[in-house]
């Protein structure tokens, strides 16, 4: 039996912040508001929304709730942006974005507001995809449409590797891209003794491409990892430069191995 979907009370305290945000959003925009944001478009914006979602990831991993609830609050003024201009073309306003969000949770959760029962958390994400997968099938002829191709590298490959594998083309367990990488680097030995760049470039993004699906047999990010070791790899830089009393590049690189191997051993 489908529940009725839930409805906030009229007090609730997460309302009236919701109302301000949008109010202010209407008088910025409204005649006579911001020059700024008037002259704002989907496509001026753009720049700013990447920039924001980038920055709340800085603070989700500085776990800084400060600077998360900051960042949170930068995104959804994006949204609420966006929505604005929008409804200025009788297309849709953020109350239509909220709608549309809240039927889509609560089709995908079935087994919160239906009748359908689940295991576990990984029968919940299957259904969900099975779900999603239903809601798109008009829509798509390729398994791989949707994957937004202004995602970051490493995880446009991850969310193709996902896919694929959905119809099991994949390997059944972290051997296969164990092989499959020592093969690309050998690929890519070959193609670095050759005189071809474009080989090279190929070779060298088989190579990262299969890091990527051995991550993902890992039940790893490849993104995250390799964001987490550039900001360990900067933190070492740092101390480096702090410890070398001059500029790096007066130092020999034996002495410049010497202060690496320090930051490491202070700082891990």
């Amino acid at each position: 039996m489908t529940e009725p979907p839930p409805e906030l009370a009229a007090d609730d305290p997460r309302l009236p912040g919701v109302r301000r945000l949008l109010a202010i959003m209407d008088r910025l925009r409204d005649p006579g508001g911001c020059p700024w944001d008037r002259e704002q478009t989907p496509e001026t914006l753009r720049r700013y929304l990447l920039e924001e979602c980038f920055e709340l990831l800085e603070a989700l991993d500085q776990g800084d709730p400060k600077a998360i609830q900051e960042e949170l609050g930068d995104v959804l003024l994006q949204v609420a942006f966006h929505a604005r201009i929008t409804q200025e073309q009788g297309a849709y306003h953020f109350g239509d974005v909220a709608q549309g969000i809240a039927d889509k949770l609560l089709h995908r959760h079935p087994h919160v507001f239906g009748d359908v029962e689940v295991a576990d958390a990984a029968a919940v994400e299957a259904n969900w995809e099975q779900l999603k997968q239903a809601e798109k099938q008009d829509e798509r002829s390729s398994l791989l449409d949707g994957i937004p191709a202004a995602l970051p590298a490493l995880l446009q490959a991850h969310k193709v590797q996902e896919r694929a594998a959905r119809v099991g083309f994949d390997w059944p367990d972290v051997e296969g891209p164990l092989a499959k990488l020592d093969e690309e680097l050998g690929e890519l030995r070959e193609a670095l003794a050759g005189d071809d760049p474009r080989e090279v470039a190929a070779e060298l993004g088989d190579a990262l491409f299969t890091l990527v699906n051995l991550a993902r047999h890992l039940g790893l990010s490849a993104e995250d990892c390799l964001r987490e070791t550039s900001a360990r790899f900067g933190a070492r830089f740092r101390r480096m430069e702090a410890a070398a009393g001059r500029p790096l590049a007066e130092h020999a690189p034996p002495e410049l191995e010497a202060l690496w191997e320090r930051a490491k051993r202070e700082g891990g």
